[in-house]
């Protein structure tokens, strides 16, 4: 599948996306969503209509979903999104830090403990450009300060999100976080 919502093949190949046979999983991309020691813990699949429902199935259901994927930190820093769609975006178009939460209702303490065992020291928060992102990207914070993570809280103007950023968007936000 490539340039699906504007994101290369290249980059669904790098995440092992594929289409499947299983009839739960037809008409849908699916990504095999590891955990940090690289075991496939769940399945996701994102259907390709928009209006279907659901939109999202993971298999096995009722599994603990990781932040995704392990990515390397630029200046100690990670990306928080949250969804698998604005994180494959913002890896298409080079700033490759950032991990997604697949909700913003999932994301815990335990999670972002994970991230400072793993040498992660700041989580930089872009949630979407609505009410609901802003207050999730607000609470999200507060947790991983409470785990002595630092935090940034980066505002969309409303309505957008990650998975709609142009490349053009992409490259200055990176140049601003990091240089």
């Amino acid at each position: 599948r490539g340039d699906w919502r504007n994101i290369s093949s290249e980059t669904y190949e790098r995440f092992e996306a594929f289409e499947s046979i299983e009839p739960q999983f037809i008409g849908r991309i699916v990504f095999p969503i590891k955990d940090a020691s690289g075991i496939i813990v769940v399945f996701l699949g994102r259907h390709t209509t928009m209006n279907h429902s659901p939109k999202y199935l993971f298999h096995p259901r009722k599994v603990k979903i990781p932040l995704f994927p392990l990515v390397t930190p630029i200046e100690g820093k990670v990306i928080l999104v949250e969804g698998i769609f604005d994180m494959l975006n913002l890896h298409d178009k080079g700033l490759t830090n950032a991990i997604c939460t697949f909700g913003t209702n999932t994301l815990n303490v335990e999670k972002l403990e994970l991230l400072k065992i793993q040498g992660i020291d700041g989580v930089d928060f872009l949630f979407d450009g609505d009410e609901a992102g802003r207050s999730a990207a607000e609470k999200g914070a507060a947790l991983a300060e409470s785990c002595g993570l630092s935090t940034r809280n980066i505002a969309l103007k409303d309505g957008e999100d990650p998975g709609s950023l142009s490349a053009n968007t992409i490259i200055k936000l990176k140049e601003k976080l990091y240089g």
